[in-house]
């Protein structure tokens, strides 16, 4: 037996009308992209924390061979003289960790238009229901109407501020890591800079370390 709460929100749904389809799906794409992103944006799969301080450290690297930042070593040992081809791929990876983040400035801006629209047509279904007689409505029919058509628009809203949350959160963090991947990069290439000016040893084998 559904509970008064339950039986509240069905009401609410149904007052949303045909637009609470569209606005579920902006609610399953918003609560699916926040959920991958934050999951594929964690520091290991980006940035583990061994390669990080094996760079820092200027000492040879190993591990985390399936995060965003092994990839762009080794991209970076293939082309050791190709320092923009390096760069460019960097921002490649960035560019692949903002994927899905567009969406949810979409759905921002959808939502509460969605909502809107549903109110608007709720409305109107309120307000032709007037007697002709009287040109006066029934007050409750009136009322509930009202309160019905109004709850699309808070379905929009409280669709779009998690969007914006979520969508301000996760650009902030990728961000974040592009500064980071890109101060690593200039980091790692000084050092060969620095080693390239300085003279050879007899016998010293030359490597290039992470």
């Amino acid at each position: 037996m559904l509970t008064p709460p339950a039986i509240a929100m069905i009401e609410i749904f149904k007052g949303a009308g045909l637009l609470i389809y569209p606005l579920g799906i902006c609610s399953v794409a918003m609560v699916f992209i926040i959920c991958e992103r934050l999951y594929a944006l964690r520091q290991n799969a980006v940035m583990p924390q061994d390669l990080v301080d094996a760079i820092i450290r200027n000492k040879p690297y190993s591990g985390g061979r399936h995060s965003a930042l092994a990839r762009i070593l080794e991209f970076a040992e293939e082309q050791q003289h190709e320092p923009e081809a390096v760069k460019a791929f960097a921002r490649l990876e960035v560019n692949r960790m903002e994927r899905g983040i567009p969406y949810l400035d979409v759905i921002y801006a959808a939502a509460p238009l969605l909502g809107l629209t549903g109110t608007v047509t709720g409305l109107l279904r309120v307000f032709s229901q007037i007697s002709p007689d009287t040109g006066l409505p029934d007050p409750v029919a009136f009322t509930k109407g009202v309160a019905l058509a109004l709850s699309a628009t808070v379905i929009g809203l409280s669709i779009a501020i998690p969007a914006l949350v979520g969508g301000g959160v996760l650009q902030r963090k990728v961000e974040s890591y592009a500064v980071r991947i890109d101060l690593l990069l200039e980091r790692i290439y000084a050092r060969r800079l620095n080693g390239a000016a300085e003279p050879a040893v007899p016998g010293e084998k030359e490597s290039w370390s992470a």
